[in-house]
C-alpha cells in the first residue's frame, strides 16, 4: 500500500512557509524547519512495511501544479497532509484536490486539527479524518486497517475506524471522536529522524538562523512540565510530562549523523526544555566524550539552568542555547505563567557567557499585563542581556492554548479568520488587540525593537569581531540570514500597506 505524507505548498511566491515551527510563517531571517512530525510518521510507516512518498513542497518552493503531478504519478492509497493555523484553508483545499484525483483515504495532522478536529472536518466533506496529537502510531494503525480492506472505504465495517485511538473521522453525516491515544512513553522505539532525512530529504534545504548550516534538527524528548500560556506544543500535542529518550539512544543518533550525514555541521536538539533534567545533561556530557564525538550542537533551554549544567553543556561541545526570556517585566512573566525570575535569568546569561556558550534570546510581547511601558522595559532588558542574537515577536495565540482562550474570552481577538494569523506575504502577524495596545502597536514595536537591537554600534562591532574570529562558524549563516533579513529590517512587517486595528 502506498502512503503520501505531504507538507503542502503555501505562499511559495513570497518565500518558504515554515509550517513545522511553533509559530508557522515565512520568517524574516530565512529560518525553515524540517517537517519533523511527518518524518517520524514516515519512519514508523516504513517500518510497518508501507511504501512512502514524503513530499516537502515549501522546501523547494514547489507549486501546487508540481505537487499534483508528482502525487498523481505516485497515486497513493492514503494521504496525510500537514497543516497549521494560518494555512488551514489552503491545506484543506490541497487535500481536497488530491482526494478528488486519487480517491485516497485523506487525513489531516498538526496542532490546528488536533485542537479543532470537529471544526476542521466540518470545513470539507471530502476529508475523512484527523489524527490528533502525537500521530505516528495513529497513522500506522489506520494504515493497517485500510490495507486490510484493499483501501476501499466502502468495504470498512462499521466499527473499523472506532478502534483507532487518536482518530477523529467522518462516518456518513456524523463526525466521531475516538479516545485520545496515550502518549508514547518509550521514545527509543521510534526511528531516528536523521535516517528519514538521509533517505527522503536534502539537509541543505533547511536553515536555522542560529545554527551552522547545514544542520539536522532532532528531538531527545517530548512534553514540557512548565505551563506557559502561549506555548502550543505542550498544550495541544505532547502534554506536560517530559518523556525522554535514553542517553544511549541519543548518542547513537549523534554517531549516525556524524557518519552518514557528513555535510551536517551542527545538531539542534529541539526539545522544549532539554536542560530541565540536570542529571541527564551530565550523563549525556559524559557519554558524548566517551563516544569520541566532535559535532557541535545547540539546544532549547530555560533561563534558569545552573552553572554546573552550563559548563557540562559546553564541555560536550554545545555551542548555543535558544532561550525564551519573553519579557523584561516580572509581572508580565508571572501573568504568562512563565515561572521565571528576572534576576535568575540575568545570572544565567552571565554564567553562560563565562562558560563560553552563546545565547539566542526570544521575546514575546502582548501577553497579559503588557503595557506600552513594559514593552520598553523588555527592549532595554534585551539590550542589557546583550545576547548573541535576539528575536521579537508579537503574541500569536493558537487554538487549544490558554493564551487563545484569554484573548477570545476578553474580546481581544480581532478575527477568527485563521488566514489573518499571517500577513498577506506570509509573515508573522498579530490578531490580539486591546485598548492602549493594539495589534499594530505590537507588530510595529517588534519591527522597531529589531532595528534598535541589531543596529547598535556595540552589536555591529561585536558581529564584525565574531566574523573575523570565527569566519567558518559564523560566516555562512550570517550571510544567508542577512540576505533575507535586510529585506525587512527597514521596511517593517506591513511594507507600507495600510494597517487596521478594527
Amino acid at each position: 500500500m502506498k502512503i503520501l505524507l505531504l507538507n503542502p505548498p503555501f505562499k511559495s511566491e513570497y518565500g518558504r512557509f515554515s509550517r513545522a515551527q511553533r509559530s508557522p510563517a515565512i520568517t524574516k531571517g530565512g529560518t525553515f524547519y524540517y517537517p519533523i512530525w511527518l518524518c517520524y510518521s514516515a519512519g514508523v510507516l516504513e517500518d510497518a512495511g508501507f511504501e512512502i512518498m514524503l513530499l516537502d513542497a515549501p522546501a523547494t518552493r514547489m507549486s501546487r501544479a508540481e505537487v499534483y503531478n508528482k502525487v498523481n504519478a505516485f497515486f497513493p492509497d492514503m494521504i496525510v497532509v500537514d497543516t497549521s493555523t494560518p494555512s488551514i484553508h489552503n491545506d484543506i483545499a490541497v487535500a481536497e484536490y488530491l482526494k478528488n484525483i486519487t480517491g485516497a483515504f485523506t487525513v489531516l495532522v498538526g496542532t490546528h486539527p488536533s485542537a479543532r478536529p470537529e471544526e476542521t472536518l466540518g470545513l470539507c466533506t471530502k476529508i475523512e479524518a484527523v489524527a490528533r496529537r502525537e500521530y505516528e502510531y495513529t497513522l500506522r494503525d489506520l494504515a493497517l486497517k485500510i490495507a486490510d480492506t484493499d483501501g476501499n472505504i466502502d468495504n470498512f465495517p462499521p466499527d473499523l475506524l472506532e478502534s483507532v485511538d487518536g482518530l477523529s473521522f467522518r462516518r456518513q453525516d456524523t463526525i466521531n471522536h475516538n479516545p485520545d491515544r496515550p502518549f508514547i512513553n518509550n521514545l527509543d522505539e521510534l526511528p531516528f529522524l536523521s535516517k528519514i532525512y538521509k533517505k527522503h530529504l536534502n539537509t541543505r534545504d533547511y536553515f536555522y538562523t542560529i545554527a551552522q548550516h547545514p544542520q539536522a534538527a532532532i528531538y531527545s524528548g517530548r512534553g514540557c512540565p512548565h505551563r506557559c500560556v502561549y506555548c502550543v506544543y505542550p498544550q495541544v500535542m505532547h502534554g506536560h510530562k517530559y518523556r525522554k529518550r535514553s542517553v544511549k539512544n541519543l548518542i547513537e543518533e549523534f554517531q549516525y549523523i556524524e557518519k552518514h550525514l557528513p555535510e551536517v555541521r551542527e545538531i539542534f536538539i529541539e526539545d522544549d526544555t532539554f536542560t530541565i533534567d540536570r542529571k541527564r545533561v551530565m550523563a549525556f556530557s559524559k557519554a558524548y566524550h566517551d563516544a569520541g564525538l566532535n559535532i557541535s550542537w545547540i539546544v532549547n533551554s530555560r533561563a534558569d539552568a545552573d552553572d554546573e549544567t552550563l559548563h557540562a553543556l559546553r564541555l560536550s561541545n554545545c555551542r548555543l542555547l535558544c532561550v525564551g526570556f519573553e519579557s523584561g517585566d516580572q509581572k508580565v512573566l508571572d501573568a504568562m505563567q512563565k515561572r521565571l525570575d528576572i534576576n535568575v535569568a540575568k545570572k544565567f546569561v552571565k554564567n553562560a557567557k563565562q562558560a563560553g556558550i552563546l545565547i539566542h534570546a526570544c521575546f514575546i510581547v502582548g501577553n497579559p499585563q503588557e503595557t506600552p511601558q513594559t514593552l520598553e522595559t523588555t527592549l532595554e532588558y534585551a539590550k542589557s542581556l546583550n545576547p548573541d542574537t535576539a528575536q521579537f515577536f508579537p503574541i500569536m495565540v493558537y487554538p487549544g492554548t490558554l493564551a487563545y482562550n484569554w484573548a477570545r474570552d476578553n474580546g481581544y481577538l480581532l478575527t477568527e479568520d485563521y488566514s489573518c494569523w499571517n500577513t498577506a506575504e506570509g509573515l508573522h502577524n498579530c490578531v490580539v488587540s486591546r485598548a492602549g495596545l493594539t495589534n499594530s502597536d505590537l507588530v510595529r514595536f517588534c519591527d522597531d525593537a529589531r532595528k534598535a537591537f541589531y543596529l547598535r554600534f556595540k552589536y555591529i562591532s561585536y558581529r564584525l569581531w565574531r566574523l573575523l574570529r570565527y569566519p567558518v562558524e559564523d560566516g555562512p549563516r550570517m550571510l544567508k540570514s542577512v540576505k533575507v533579513f535586510k529585506k525587512f529590517i527597514f521596511r517593517g512587517t506591513f511594507s507600507g500597506r495600510p494597517e487596521s486595528d478594527d
